[in-house]
């Protein structure tokens, strides 16, 4: 059955409803641009998303030598075929006539364009004087969550092994580190432990801070299908937003910004008063129950009620809904990762499934969410600053381990410190520390809290900025040598999701101009820098992706995130990808973690050690020894703290930033499709209507948000978002604005970031975007304009889809191909 839909207006397309313990049936989404029919086409090219974590598998559409659409792939057991909006029309901002495609190197005040050569030879001259003189921490490197896992180990083989700093992150630590701390603390090891084939068996799902329907949207197409079919699961909701899942929850909880914790303790208070712990399974795999139920003995519902503002009724119905699963699916993003004790409240999700005994089997499974395509290789590789390969950077043997593999001194890796995390890079570039900071593939002067800050950091005369990208971003704009960076669909790699599906995305048309992979800029600075292993040789054999995804399978090996069974030959053979580990015990990959207890968490060989969920300082070997000698599961309990900083008399409101469907972080590809930017082409500030009454705000009217960082104006949403809660999508900057990286006053930001503080999570390390306080004040009345809004967001009742997807060329409609799952044959991908 064909079917056009408007995927701007009807985001998550034509249902398909199955029952539990069925197969998700499979549904094509076609987008083919100028009116090209399926016959136009040359070739399939295969690849995934590379705009949201859930890996979507799609074929890249090319005529002529260039990209002409996208199809979703209907054998990949991701999304059956599905695509979501910035999968469908998120690629044309590849062609978009801004793109870099020269290097360009500051002269004076301004930015000139120059060749390959010049622009390297600036960045080695910086790179070697600052070495001689200064040494290793002189110099920083600051990475994405979009790159390719070839180009992420080759980073951390060029910053720990070359250049020998410490001083090593991705953006990733604005988004996931929670996550992997959290997995850390109770598994002993990052890696997820359930499947998205979860979704397939649960009978209750547990969304925790986490709005799929916009931030994973083919994974909520998944869960409507369910819910449309018999035997539906049962949704227990945590958000303080009416979102869409949300109102199809059987329970949903608002609590008030900031405890999360207080909230997850009572649950588990709950779930051990009535009984509902599996102590069998509690006895075999996990230490630390006895300390969990002491921690919670006294968090009853009215407790949590008193702190949260949700009724302690509520509280009790939803842990009677998670106490009588059969199968529990819990999954977690931002609504924890980003609020105050995000470590210890994520924490607290993983203990629900430990005392329940929900691990290992079908709809049985957490999923601590990544809101990156390719966050997992950060971490996975140690561009995060991590170990790479999951090593504990505590343990001596690990560190010699990769030393082994390096073929280094262990003296080279620089593990006397903590690897030092994104928010304190940028506190030694302001203090002068750190004197060289190469920023790939992101744009912290506008996704880093406190914007002013970062500006002035990125502009100091002092800090050497190197920015690789694919436009001139804000951050770009600050820089002293920008490298114009091929993407997406412009070259080979690897990238794995967040439930561990590993994908290839092949080369499907040149770059543009000048413009070059990232790894092929990593292997031009190591070759000019001229780095050696220990013997002599080259430190970095490899030349192409295919021969560093080979070299990284040597550091994976017999580590938690094994990817020796893959090649890039099977990858592309396959009809769907492929979970790690993969290796010869596991050669088709591995659908469930810990189906047979818990495996990396003993003392030799788990990656961390874990914290302290309070003050973040480190457990330690000796200590962990003690508590955890056999290796089993740690429940880890955390007492309640109120948030360091608390709405007031000048600052009434909790401010909490956040993503919309139609974009992705800072906009500079998705602001640069035309269907995505009609969708959502400004900021907004979403306002309970009690708020907006007592403060005669409007629908439409333009509003100012200020906090004691900084002030943003944005147009009001009246929406039934929970009262004393302002929300603003953080994706918006300055690129397509006058000035183009900046307010040009400071009374008229556009980011969300202006207003949000610097602070993190004493664990993670993670920025705490929802914690925030604010006061909002009208500006001038909007009679009824407001920014065009789909009928899909958090405040649809009254927000209609007011700008239609079709005008100005830019059509939303998609073919959407639905058949029982294994009935297409794919053509021509390869």
């Amino acid at each position: 059955m064909h079917a056009p839909v408007d995927r701007i207006a009807n985001p998550w397309g034509t249902r398909t409803p199955y029952d539990r313990h069925g197969t998700w049936p499979s549904r094509v989404d076609t987008y083919l641009a100028d009116g090209l029919g399926p016959d136009s086409v040359e070739r399939w090219v295969r690849t995934a998303s590379i705009l949201q974590s859930n890996g979507d598998a799609m074929d890249i559409a090319v005529r002529q030598g260039r990209m002409v659409g996208v199809r979703g792939r209907a054998a990949d057991r991701v999304n059956r075929g599905r695509l979501g909006p910035k999968d469908l029309f998120g690629w044309q901002a590849n062609a978009s006539p801004d793109r870099l495609t020269a290097p360009l190197v500051r002269r004076g005040n301004r930015l000139v364009e120059c060749d390959w050569d010049t622009a390297m030879r600036k960045v080695v001259s910086c790179s070697r004087s600052l070495l001689d003189e200064r040494g290793p921490a002189s110099i920083g490197f600051y990475t994405s969550g979009q790159l390719f896992l070839e180009e992420y180990y080759t980073l951390a083989v060029v910053a720990r092994a070359g250049i020998g700093t410490n001083h090593l992150d991705g953006n990733t630590r604005l988004c996931t580190s929670t996550a992997a701390e959290a997995l850390k603390e109770s598994f002993g090891c990052d890696g997820q432990p359930g499947s998205y084939d979860d979704i397939d068996h649960a009978d209750v799902i547990a969304l925790f801070g986490h709005n799929p329907a916009e931030t994973q949207p083919v994974q909520w197409m998944r869960v409507l299908d369910r819910l449309d079919g018999a035997d539906p699961p049962r949704l227990v909701c945590v958000d303080p937003r009416p979102t869409r899942a949300a109102r199809r929850s059987t329970v949903h909880l608002a609590p008030r910004g900031g405890t999360n914790l207080a909230l997850l303790n009572a649950l588990l208070h709950e779930i051990i008063r009535t009984g509902r712990v599996d102590e069998d399974f509690v006895a075999a795999h996990t230490v630390g129950f006895d300390r969990l139920a002491e921690t919670v003995a006294a968090c009853t519902p009215r407790w949590a009620a008193e702190i949260c503002d949700v009724p302690a009724s509520r509280i009790g119905e939803a842990a009677e809904v998670l106490g009588a699963a059969d199968a529990l699916l819990s999954t977690v993003l931002q609504g924890v990762y980003q609020s105050h004790q995000a470590t210890a409240a994520a924490v607290q999700v993983n203990n629900l499934h430990l005392i329940r005994g929900m691990l290992g089997r079908p709809g049985a499974g957490v999923l601590q969410m990544n809101g990156q395509p390719t966050a997992q290789n950060t971490r996975e590789c140690g561009a995060n600053g991590d170990l790479p390969g999951f090593r504990n950077w505590e343990n001596e043997e690990h560190v010699a381990d990769l030393a082994r593999v390096w073929n280094v001194e262990p003296a080279t890796l620089s593990h006397h410190a903590p690897p030092t995390h994104a928010m304190r890079m940028f506190r030694h570039a302001e203090q002068g520390t750190i004197r060289m900071l190469w920023i790939s593939g992101t744009n912290p002067a506008v996704s880093l809290p406190e914007l002013s800050r970062i500006r002035s950091i990125l502009s100091r005369e002092q800090l050497f900025v190197v920015v690789q990208d694919l436009f001139l971003t804000e951050t770009a704009q600050l820089a002293d040598v920008v490298l114009p960076a091929a993407t997406w669909g412009e070259k080979t790699g690897t990238f794995t999701n967040a439930d561990r599906t590993v994908h290839l995305s092949d080369k499907a048309v040149e770059p543009p101009g000048g413009a070059r992979p990232d790894l092929d800029i990593l292997l031009d600075y190591a070759t000019r820098m001229d780095f050696r292993d220990k013997d002599g040789g080259p430190l970095i054999a490899w030349t192409d992706a295919e021969s560093a995804f080979e070299a990284w399978k040597r550091c994976s090996a017999g580590r938690p995130c094994d990817y020796t069974g893959l090649t890039y030959d099977g990858l592309r053979a396959a009809g769907s990808g492929i979970q790690w580990p993969c290796d010869e015990r596991a050669p088709e990959g591995t659908g469930r973690l810990y189906t047979d207890g818990i495996t990396w968490a003993h003392p030799d060989t788990c990656e961390s050690y874990g914290k302290d969920l309070v003050t973040g300082t480190s457990v330690g070997a000796a200590a962990y020894r003690s508590l955890n000698p056999m290796g089993k599961a740690v429940l880890k309990g955390a007492e309640y703290l109120p948030p360091h900083e608390s709405p007031d008399v000048s600052y009434p409101f909790r401010l909490a930033s956040g993503r919309t469907l139609y974009h992705f972080h800072t906009r500079t590809k998705t602001g640069r499709a035309p269907q995505l930017d009609k969708a959502a082409p400004d900021v907004w500030v979403e306002v309970s209507a009690p708020d907006a009454a007592a403060r005669g705000l409007a629908e439409g009217d333009l509003s100012e948000v200020t906090g004691p960082q900084g002030s943003l104006r944005a147009r009001v949403r009246v929406t039934d978002i929970r009262p004393g809660l302002l929300f603003v999508p953080f994706h918006y900057g300055y690129w397509d604005t006058p000035g183009g990286h900046g307010p040009q006053d400071s009374s008229h930001g556009r980011a969300a970031n202006e207003t949000t503080v610097t602070n993190w999570d004493p664990a993670s390390k993670q920025p705490l975007y929802k914690t925030s306080v604010a006061a909002i004040a009208l500006v001038e009345k909007g009679a009824g304009q407001h920014s065009p809004a789909p009928t899909n967001t958090a405040s649809a009742p009254v927000h209609p889809h007011t700008v239609p997807a079709t005008e100005g060329g830019a059509t939303a409609l998609v073919d959407e191909y639905v058949e029982p799952y294994g009935a297409i044959e794919e053509e021509g991908s390869g």
